[in-house]
């Protein structure tokens, strides 16, 4: 999964949203260990303030946990991080909505040609 991060929105809002969707899909497993600050900060190319601000993020919702000798790991607790897989689905869901009812898609009309893509 590349880094590819633009001006329109804060970077660390994007780093943790990236960090945020490799926790959702498994690329980093409950309760294992998250690259270090340092680490992502390099392969993101970003300075490392911007990194830790991400990960102070992801403290706060619970989604990592700092651990004393082990760094921050990933949390343990599946319902979270299932509860956050299906925030991240909805809103997008909400974002195609608001796109095709502008151009003048009506629900029935959205839900005929949802239904014909997952048919085919």
């Amino acid at each position: 999964m590349g880094w590819e991060l633009n001006s329109d929105r804060p970077i660390y809002t994007q780093v943790y949203e990236k960090i945020l969707t490799r926790i959702v899909c498994g690329i980093y497993q409950p309760g294992n260990r998250v690259p270090s600050v340092r680490e992502l900060a390099a392969e993101a190319n970003v300075n490392p303030n911007t990194m830790q601000r991400a990960f102070s993020e992801l403290e706060h919702s619970g989604l990592i946990v700092t651990q004393r000798n082990s760094g921050r790991v990933v949390t343990q607790d599946q319902q979270m991080i299932d509860s956050a897989k299906r925030e991240i689905a909805l809103t997008q869901i909400r974002n195609l909505l608001a796109r095709l009812q502008e151009l003048g898609y009506t629900s029935q009309e959205i839900m005929e040609l949802i239904n014909s893509l997952i048919e085919s």
